[in-house]
């Protein structure tokens, strides 16, 4: 399938947070996407509505209806990930979130776009109660996502069939987003369910890791939680968000790539 306009949504995995910066704007695994679709169709749109820390109700009160107002058939590709942000919360509430995203699925497969979904990594690597709780949460989460999307014949991407996505290196300082690295492969695995061309060795580990000392690894803790988990917490305190306030990046299909601004 040749596809002449990519529309992406979600949060801040879609928007490309932590990547390298291009026109201003966190680079990301959607518009490395972009980039090659482009090669394929002479006018070929995209428009990427994402805005980082949104809840799947956010996602979809703000960004479902702007979407589907920008279809134009079935040579429309859809991407779709929201509700990760959710699961992590302290009041979350399964039922309500599943259900959201499942209506949300099918609204926009109702418009005609090709779908492509996204599961959610569930092992981490952390231990500990919470992350024993994260996992069962995230799998029950991915039941849904892999429910819907066989339902509406969506494409679904799933971390959890890789090896290579559970590195840890792949994630920026802030142990959340994914790094340069990251949204390179996480780019080559949709090109690869897109029968694009893709770089094959996507899949291939990173060489072992240089063990850093005790106090190093502890110096290293001691910057994270002071730079990103106390934030993170305080803005959790206040009923505040990373999105607040911030726009998305392309609200309206534009000609892709933007050679102009290079």
């Amino acid at each position: 399938m040749i596809y002449q306009r990519f529309i992406a949504l979600g949060d801040s995995f879609t928007e490309g947070m932590c990547d390298e910066k291009k026109y201003g704007q966190y680079r990301g695994w959607a518009d490395r996407v972009a980039d090659v679709m482009a090669q394929y169709h002479p006018d070929f749109t995209y428009s990427n509505l994402a805005i980082r820390g949104k809840l799947v109700r956010q996602v979809v009160d703000e960004q479902i209806e702007p979407a589907i107002a920008q279809v134009s058939g079935a040579d429309t590709l859809i991407s779709f990930h929201a509700g990760a942000n959710d699961v992590i919360r302290p009041g979350y509430k399964s039922e309500t979130v599943l259900a959201l995203y499942a209506d949300a699925v099918r609204r926009l497969a109702a418009s005609g776009a090709t779908l492509i979904l996204f599961t959610v990594l569930e092992r981490t690597g952390n231990t500990g109660r919470s992350a024993k709780m994260w996992e069962a949460r995230f799998r029950e989460f991915n039941r849904n996502v892999r429910s819907v999307g066989f339902e509406v014949g969506a494409i679904i991407a799933d971390p959890n069939k890789e090896i290579a996505f559970s590195d840890r290196r792949f994630l920026a300082f802030d142990r959340l987003h994914l790094n340069s690295m990251g949204h390179y492969r996480v780019a080559q695995a949709v090109l690869e369910l897109l029968e694009l061309p893709f770089d094959a060795t996507w899949r291939d580990a990173l060489p072992p890791a240089k063990a850093n000392p005790k106090i190093m690894r502890a110096f290293i803790t001691a910057m994270w939680f002071i730079t990103f988990a106390l934030p993170w917490m305080w803005r959790r305190a206040r009923g505040k968000s990373s999105g607040d306030g911030r726009s998305c990046k392309y609200p309206t299909a534009i000609h892709w790539p933007l050679s102009h601004l290079d």
